[in-house]
Parts: C-alpha cells; structure tokens; sequence
C-alpha cells in the first residue's frame, strides 16, 4: 500500500493521522504482542488487539489535530482513560513508572516501519517528516502514559499508607463494653484522624461505655499530640462512652506540665492494666490479684 497521490501535498500530521486510520488492524495486531498490552491482557489475545484499536484511533485524533507534543491535546482522553487502567494494574504488579514508560517506547518501531511502507520511497522529504512526526506522536505517548503511571503510582502509595495506618491503630476488645487503642509511635494529624473514627466505629459496634486510649508506646507529646487527644476523648464522650488515657510516663507528664497544657477535663491512669480495672470497677466488676485471694485462704 502507497500513500495516494492526492496526499503529496498534505502535511505530516495529516499523512500520520490517515495512516493511523487505514493501517489501525496491523498495528494493533503487532501492538497487542508487545508487553505493555501482552502482560495485562493475559487471558485473551483479542482484547488486547481491541485495546490497541482504541489507542491508534485516539492518536489518530490527535494527530489530525497537529497537536503532537501537547499532553493536553482532547484526543489523548482516551488514552488516558484506556491506558490509565492498564497501567493501575502494571504498578499494582509492580512494575514502576520508568518501567511502563519503557513498554510504551517499544511500540514505536512497529508502527514506524509500517508507516515506511506506505511510501515507494522512505527517503523522500514526505516520508521522513511522516516518520519524524509519528515519532514525535508516539513521544508524547510515551509522556501521557508516565503522567498516567505516576498518578496510578501516588494513588497506590496513598492507599498503602492508609491501609499502615489502619493496622498501626487497632481497636481491641478488653471486655463486654469496653475497648481500647493502644498507640505506638509518632501520633500525627492523619492518624489521629484514623484513630478517632476507628474508636468511634468500635464504640458503636460494640456498644462500648468506656474507651481506653494507651500512650504508652508514643515517644513524645507536644502541644499537638494533646489536642488530638483530647477532640478524641470528646468524641468519645459525644458517643456516649468514657475515655481514660493510660500510659503517661513521667517524662511525658513533665513535657505536659512544661507546655502548659490543661488535660484536667481528662481521666488518666498510669498504665493500660489500672485504665481496664477502672472501667471493670465501673461496672461492677471487682478486680483482685490471685495471689492475694490464695493467702487470704
């Protein structure tokens, strides 16, 4: 197949935009053995080969818009819809950005030597802009797809820390209506949002009339760390449940005092073991050492 006289005269982009068009099975079909596609498509060939079509029909798009080097050029939104969820799923396998952007590289040759083909001789003016033109195309290609990569990459680490989060502050059943946090490690904005709502979740699920939340393993207490605190134990309270703050450790006391903070409207016991005997007390239950009970026999 040759490049039809009528089209001498057109330009680059055009010349790559109806070749894009006409040639759109063959190089889908190349594309589709490519790892980008081949690795993703693991199940059947022929939705690879319909993946690759709706790629070569967007950067046709594009390319009969002239708009080559723009990223934000309307005809990549199916790209990046298409091969956004492509490449979600190569980082979740855990290939990086650099990695899927090198795929993306690969599909260059095979559309430029069918691009070659279409003219009886690749040396001419024509030809060689045509070539440098699709380069440039699937260039910008490359781009979108590590903007895309790089999104799917941040939404993945976001997520994972969320889900560190979640488990770094788990709320544990102590007994029939009460539960407690034990905290370990620095207490930020984001995890005292996510220790609050999953106190919160736990007192409403199990009914809970008092809430411990254990300081024991959090190194230090600033001004911040307290006011977390506290709008936890207030929430708590607007729940319906008491909250005890055990585990303050001498120096953590001291940084208190020294910092002027006010945790007077607060209920705190020395360590996790008096906090759960407070709340048994509370409810009824007499707590009393084993050995205490045997030489009183």
């Amino acid at each position: 197949m040759r490049v039809p006289e009528q089209d001498a005269a057109a330009s680059a982009p055009q010349v790559v935009s109806a070749f894009l068009e006409r040639r759109k099975e063959q190089i889908a079909q190349r594309w589709a053995d490519a790892p980008l596609f081949r690795s993703v498509f693991t199940v059947s060939r022929d939705e690879a080969v319909e993946a690759c079509k709706a790629v070569v029909e967007a950067l046709s798009d594009v390319a009969v818009g002239g708009r080559l080097e723009d990223i934000t050029a309307p005809g990549f939104a199916p790209v990046r819809d298409q091969l956004g969820r492509m490449t979600q799923t190569r980082t979740r396998a855990g290939s990086t950005p650099a990695q899927i952007a090198d795929e993306v590289a690969g599909l260059r040759v095979p559309a430029v030597d069918l691009l070659r083909e279409e003219f009886a001789d690749p040396a001419t003016p024509q030809a060689q802009e045509s070539v440098m033109a699709l380069t440039l195309l699937l260039g910008t290609l490359r781009l979108v797809v590590m903007e895309t990569a790089l999104d799917a990459n941040a939404e993945l680490i976001e997520r994972q820390r969320q889900q560190l989060l979640e488990v770094a502050t788990p709320v544990i059943k102590l007994w029939e209506g009460t539960v407690a946090v034990p905290l370990i490690g620095t207490l930020d904005s984001a995890r005292s949002q996510v220790v609050m709502e999953s106190l919160l979740e736990a007192i409403v699920d199990q009914r809970a009339r008092y809430a411990i939340l254990d300081i024991t393993g959090v190194p230090t207490v600033d001004s911040l760390v307290a006011q977390h605190l506290m709008k936890t134990v207030a929430a708590a309270r607007l729940m319906g449940a008491e909250c005890i703050v055990s585990g303050i450790r001498p120096a953590i006391a001291q940084t208190i005092v020294q910092l002027g903070i006010d945790l007077g409207s607060v209920l705190t016991r020395a360590s996790l073991s008096d906090a759960l005997a407070y709340a048994l007390g509370k409810q009824g239950i007499e707590v009393s050492r084993a050995d205490a009970g045997a030489s009183a026999r």
